[in-house]
C-alpha cells in the first residue's frame, strides 16, 4: 500500500509563500520544514556588521552585502528546494544581482562570493542543512559564526553537497578568507 505523504511538496511551498510572518521575523524553507526565527539577539548583528565593514575595507573589487536576501537553493534529498534569508549574502557590486532581483532569487553559478551565518537558537540548521543546501548550491565560501562553539568556520570548494575544506578559528583568532576577500578575518572582537 502506497501512502501519500502528509502534505505535498507543492502544497508545502505554497503554504510558505503565503506566510505573513511579524514584522523581524524571518521564515526559511529547509528541507521540507517551515522554520521561522525571532529577530535576532545578542551580539549577532553586531558580528555581521563587523564582518561587512572588514569585506568593505579589505577586499578590491567592490562587495555588496544583504542580510536581506531570500535565496532559493537546492533542497535535500527528496526535497525539490530550500528558500533560505542567510545572514549575509556577498555579492560582487558589478553583478547587481541585489539591485535587480526579487525577494527570492535562484543562485545561479558564479553570483554569490559568500554566504554568512551566526547560529541562532537551533544551530544545527547552520551548521548542517544549510551548509549543505549553500554546497548544492555552489556557493563557494560559507562563513559561520558559531556563538555556541565559540569559533568561526570557513567552508569552502563545494562538492558533492557538502564543502571538502574547513578552516576552523577560536573566537580572537585570525582566519584567512582566500580569493576574492584575500586578507585575514580578524575576530578578535568576537570574543
Amino acid at each position: 500500500m502506497v501512502h501519500e505523504p502528509l502534505m505535498r511538496e507543492d502544497d508545502l511551498l505554497a503554504g510558505f509563500l503565503a506566510l505573513e510572518t511579524p514584522e523581524g521575523y524571518r521564515a526559511e524553507l529547509i528541507d521540507g520544514e517551515i522554520v521561522v526565527t525571532p529577530p535576532p539577539g545578542g551580539p549577532h548583528e553586531e558580528w555581521i556588521a563587523e564582518i561587512t565593514w572588514q569585506i568593505a575595507r579589505h577586499s578590491a573589487p567592490k562587495f555588496h552585502c544583504s542580510g536581506n536576501k531570500g535565496l532559493i537553493i537546492p533542497g535535500g534529498p527528496g526535497q525539490r528546494e530550500n528558500r533560505v534569508i542567510p545572514d549575509g549574502t556577498v555579492v560582487r557590486a558589478d553583478l547587481g544581482l541585489l539591485r535587480h532581483a526579487g525577494p527570492w532569487t535562484p543562485v545561479e553559478p558564479d553570483t554569490v562570493s559568500m554566504v554568512m551565518e551566526v547560529t541562532s537558537r537551533r544551530g544545527d540548521l547552520d551548521r548542517q542543512a544549510k551548509r549543505h543546501g549553500y554546497a548544492r548550491a555552489g556557493i563557494p565560501l560559507y562563513l559561520l559564526v558559531d556563538r555556541d562553539k565559540r569559533r568561526v568556520s570557513l567552508f569552502s570548494e563545494p562538492e558533492d553537497g557538502d564543502y571538502r575544506h574547513t578552516h576552523r578559528v577560536p573566537f580572537g583568532e585570525k582566519l584567512a578568507l582566500p580569493k576574492p576577500f584575500d586578507f585575514d578575518l580578524d575576530t578578535s572582537d568576537f570574543a
